[in-house]
């Protein structure tokens, strides 16, 4: 309870501060007088709810960042998989991903705009580039890095390349694939938050730029809260559903407040006892005899 109370402690006094800031027109080098108080954006918020749009524009950008999100996933574990697995995969795909992985997601909105028929579709293509390579990366380091010995144990049992899929591979690189895919759902709402200020005609980022445009300050801080609570959702859930399926992996209680525990006393070496006498120290021949 303690660390719930310091955490809801910690938001009232950012937005106290930014209440006291706001309203008492602090301008000394970062100029507040121009940002909306607290309650502006609480009254703003007040009002969107109350209407259709914000209900359509959060319907909308779910959408489309489910079902990006969902195909990157699918598409980024299993293409990680087979480039860690397979040589010919990694030298055939390993240079075109490389080469197209530094480029911005949002770059490529001229490119989905002339390669899909609508909007619509462009916005889940970028969506899901976005967040394909965040898992793609973290399913490939996560594979490699599997112990070769659990495969070797497989393949002693009698198991094929299927069963080393789903009984080593799969579940072991299962805890570098949510990492990946937590990273890959916040960079996903950055990228659609992005792609519908440019090309979308609903969604939280067309109306938030919408309310810039026409000087609405209080709204675009509606859209903005709405997007980073957005943001802490799915993130906690992707973050809940894989503790869910690693719940096998060991887990260690972090206690702050615990004491670290004190050192062992050092006890003292008994003396070396002669070679060869019991208990002393083997020579090498005998443990070569022995061995033997």
């Amino acid at each position: 309870m303690t660390r719930y109370v310091l955490r809801v402690a910690s938001l009232a006094v950012a937005l106290g501060l930014w209440q006291t800031l706001t309203s008492l027109n602090v301008d000394l080098w970062l100029r507040f007088s121009q940002f909306p108080t607290v309650t502006d954006v609480a009254r703003a918020f007040t009002a969107r709810l109350s209407g259709p749009d914000y209900w359509t524009d959060l319907t909308d950008s779910l959408t489309r960042i489910l079902t990006g999100f969902l195909l990157a996933a699918v598409l980024g574990v299993a293409t990680g998989v087979l480039v860690a697995r397979s040589r010919l995969a990694e030298d055939l795909l390993g240079p075109v991903l490389e080469v197209i992985r530094p480029i911005p997601a949002i770059a490529l909105v001229p490119v989905a705009i002339l390669l899909f028929p609508s909007n619509e579709q462009g916005i889940v293509f970028i969506t899901c580039t976005a967040a394909f390579f965040p898992v793609l990366v973290s399913t490939r380091h996560a594979v490699r890095a599997l112990t070769p010995m659990w495969e070797e144990a497989v393949r002693t049992m009698g198991g094929g390349r299927w069963r080393i899929l789903g009984s080593v591979v799969l579940p072991g690189a299962l805890p570098g694939v949510f990492g990946g895919l937590s990273v890959g759902i916040g960079v996903s709402w950055i990228c659609v938050i992005s792609a519908e200020m440019i090309s979308g005609q609903y969604g939280v980022g067309y109306r938030t730029w919408q309310d810039y445009t026409v000087v609405d300050y209080p709204g675009v801080f509606v859209g903005m809260v709405t997007i980073g609570v957005l943001g802490w959702l799915t993130s906690t859930a992707v973050e809940l559903l894989g503790r869910r399926l690693t719940r096998w992996l060991p887990r260690t209680a972090y206690v702050p407040s615990a004491r670290p525990p004190r050192p062992a006393r050092s006890v003292k070496p008994a003396p070396a006892a002669p070679a060869g006498a019991p208990g002393g120290p083997v020579s090498e021949e005998a443990r070569d005899e022995h061995l033997v």
